[in-house]
């Protein structure tokens, strides 16, 4: 009995030994790792607010601290790839080997702006809100071509990419022109005879060019200068570019194809706005009020190299290839 009462004596001073061992090895660990990083030395932390990943790393690399890039953020006032935030905070005393963790600008938030020409006033501010941007300056001007409270003209113009919450400056129509305020018309796709009889009560000089290679009928309009509702002068020159195509006997008159377009089904009605760009230039194919699932079909001439866009309450949401 008395031989295992000293074989666990033993055992016990064995294993306070060990303990003491133990703590002897980690506080000399501890003193070690202490006397290093204090003999470290201490640093300012710089101000690195508005400055690049890059330069902030040359700020930072000789004063042997790290930088770590902990988020993005969009911010109209920095610069995109730019420090925003840090953490510490310049004028921090740290000692050499601290990491400073920043938050980098993204820049400004872009959106695009949509098309508001030929939506009422009301609607247009309306579409302008929900993608994020506001209704700056209104302008009103006469129209011959767009109804009194319709948008007529935006800046900037539709699709172009602006910051979040920019202002789009419009000019709404005032309504057709009072007596002695003349404005040109839209003779676009319209025949000849209506200019020159229009230009005969005018008073005004017609000036015309014919394109042999258009695929219109004869005497179509193509371009027009001065472009419709700008103001006339008695000094204004008129010219305009029409079709010569003259067609041989029992040749089959310029390919028309249909374009078709349907509506999706679900919601309210919706304004359609259906442009057609060519080598011509650009002219509205449609523009009007259309029920969800409602189908149009449009006779288009074929051109060449033409491209179709639709816009749904003034979004272009399709576009197409002829």
């Amino acid at each position: 009995m008395s031989l295992d009462i000293r074989g666990e004596v033993r055992s016990w001073e064995a294993v306070g030994v060990g303990l003491v061992l133990a703590a002897a090895v980690f506080a000399l660990l501890q003193w070690g790792i202490a006397g290093v990083v204090h003999d470290r030395r201490t640093q300012t932390v710089p101000d690195l607010k508005g400055r690049s990943l890059s330069s902030a790393l040359d700020m930072l690399a000789p004063l042997n601290i790290g930088l770590r890039k902990e988020s993005i953020e969009f911010n109209n006032a920095v610069p995109i790839a730019s420090v925003l935030r840090q953490y510490p905070p310049a004028g921090t005393v740290v000692r050499e080997g601290k990491i400073v963790r920043v938050v980098v600008s993204q820049g400004g938030e872009t959106v695009l702006t949509p098309a508001i020409v030929a939506l009422p006033l009301r609607n247009a501010e309306m579409l302008l809100r929900q993608s994020q941007l506001a209704l700056g300056e209104v302008n009103e001007t006469y129209s011959l071509k767009f109804e009194k409270g319709v948008v007529v003209s935006q800046d900037p113009k539709a699709e172009s990419s602006v910051e979040r919450s920019a202002l789009v400056n419009v000019t709404v129509s005032a309504g057709s022109p009072p007596a002695g305020v003349n404005l040109m018309p839209d003779f676009l796709r319209k025949n000849i005879q209506e200019a020159q009889a229009w230009a005969g009560g005018a008073g005004l000089s017609l000036v015309e060019t014919k394109d042999l290679s258009s695929p219109f009928a004869y005497g179509t309009v193509l371009s027009q200068t001065p472009a419709p509702d700008s103001p006339l002068t008695a000094s204004t020159r008129v010219s305009v570019i029409i079709s010569g195509r003259v067609g041989k006997p029992g040749e089959a008159g310029p390919a028309v194809t249909n374009f078709h377009y349907e509506l999706p089904q679900g919601g309210s009605e919706s304004l359609v706005r259906i442009v057609v760009s060519d080598k011509y230039g650009e002219r509205e194919l449609f523009n009007g009020l259309r029920r969800p699932g409602s189908k149009i079909d449009l006779p288009v001439q074929e051109t060449g190299g033409a491209h179709v866009r639709i816009f749904l309450n003034g979004i272009l949401v399709d576009e197409r290839d002829m």
